[in-house]
């Protein structure tokens, strides 16, 4: 069984119905990037939206709570592909989602970030002749060691609409040779996410749950399998925490695999305070009030950006490097007296201040639903 080529769907809307959009998510990240967009699309009465979890997080408080807290219209299918190795997870997302799109072909699959989810939708949408746009196009690490960077690389060559955050991106977009007319500036979908929820993150003063003030704590992410999958670097990671909890309390919302980690080695530290993880809400309160932060996550760079909070990036590089270059970031890579000194050198300077990057506004999502009228009158 086929789907509907791209020559019959367009036939089909230029016949008066409505275009179909179908949004591929599968990660706590693609959740913040699906939010903002979700609620544009509520707003075209004239477009059908549906929604895909694909099951990639599979914990509740790295999935469920974030539906709900970022207010994203429950998924009409949940794959449950939960976890595996990157080719297992992969494939599990390929053969469930080939069988919704052969059932109710969208005229456009919409996919976010960087996670395996996203490289199998494209894979699949692809092969059944279905437009994809990718939003978050054009990030580049150049490391090819991270699963992320094969997925971004993969997926910005197959995705039609490349829907990016920075002009680095472009840059990057028209290094590989992607025609430019594929290439569209839209700004940092993340960040609409975040101004849109701040003021309700900040009135959880999630921090006092903690028996933490604002600017008196240092806040911690890592989940990285470099980080966190070998028994030395998470055990120098630790010391290196340990000695930060000694100049000021140290706050580590534990991912599900780094907790796995910590107990399987038997590193758990004294000094630093390890809890669940927290949601959406909850986090953003507590990553605006600290006066430090550091992670291997890539988004919390973009966020700890716009916060205008110190940022220490726990890997060698970045594909974000705008901020760098005009936030708060500071990539140390893994050398615990690396980042000890960081940290301590950030510690004794004020709060920096500034401004966000050019299209890190809050209207990414009205930009994107533009792109995409622009695609659908093409096709009409």
């Amino acid at each position: 069984m086929r789907a509907a080529g791209a020559a019959e769907r367009a036939e089909d809307a230029g016949a008066g119905r409505r275009p179909a959009l179908l949004s591929v998510v599968g990660a706590r990240p693609n959740f913040m990037k699906l939010a903002p967009l979700a609620r544009a699309l509520r707003q075209r009465r004239d477009w059908q939206h549906r929604i895909v979890h694909t099951g990639q997080h599979y914990d509740e408080n790295m999935s469920r709570v974030f539906f709900e807290e970022l207010e994203i219209p429950a998924p009409e299918v949940h794959l449950g592909v939960g976890s595996g190795s990157h080719a297992q997870q992969t494939a599990r997302v390929m053969l469930a989602l080939e069988e919704v799109l052969q059932r109710q072909p969208p005229d456009l699959v919409v996919v976010v970030g960087d996670v395996n989810s996203t490289l199998a939708a494209t894979l699949v949408a692809c092969k059944l002749d279905i437009p994809v746009a990718h939003v978050e196009a054009g990030l580049r690490s150049f490391d090819r060691s991270m699963p992320e960077e094969i997925n971004r690389l993969l997926t910005d060559q197959m995705a039609t609409l490349l829907l990016t955050p920075s002009p680095d991106a472009d840059a990057n977009l028209r290094r590989e040779g992607v025609a430019p007319e594929r290439i569209h500036w839209v700004g940092n979908i993340m960040i609409d996410s975040l101004l849109h929820a701040l003021p309700r993150a900040q009135a959880t003063r999630a921090w006092e749950r903690y028996g933490l003030a604002p600017e008196g704590y240092a806040l911690v992410t890592m989940h990285r399998p470099a980080n966190v999958d070998d028994k030395r670097m998470l055990q120098d990671l630790l010391q290196v925490l340990e000695r930060l909890a000694a100049r000021l309390p140290v706050l580590f919302p534990v991912h599900p695999r780094t907790r796995k980690m910590i107990e399987e080695f038997r590193l758990e530290p004294e000094q630093v305070q390890l809890v669940e993880p927290v949601g959406y809400l909850d986090f953003l309160a507590l990553e605006a009030a600290a006066r430090l932060v550091l992670t291997d996550s890539g988004g919390i760079q973009e966020e700890t950006t716009v916060l205008r909070v110190p940022c220490l990036t726990l890997r060698p590089n970045t594909e974000r490097p705008i901020t760098v270059s005009q936030g708060t970031n500071h990539i140390v890579g893994r050398d615990p007296e690396r980042i000890g000194a960081a940290a301590e050198a950030i510690l004794k300077q004020p709060k920096p201040r500034g401004e966000a990057p050019e299209k890190w506004d809050g209207q990414t999502a009205e930009r994107i639903v533009e792109v995409f009228d622009a695609f659908f009158a093409a096709r009409a």
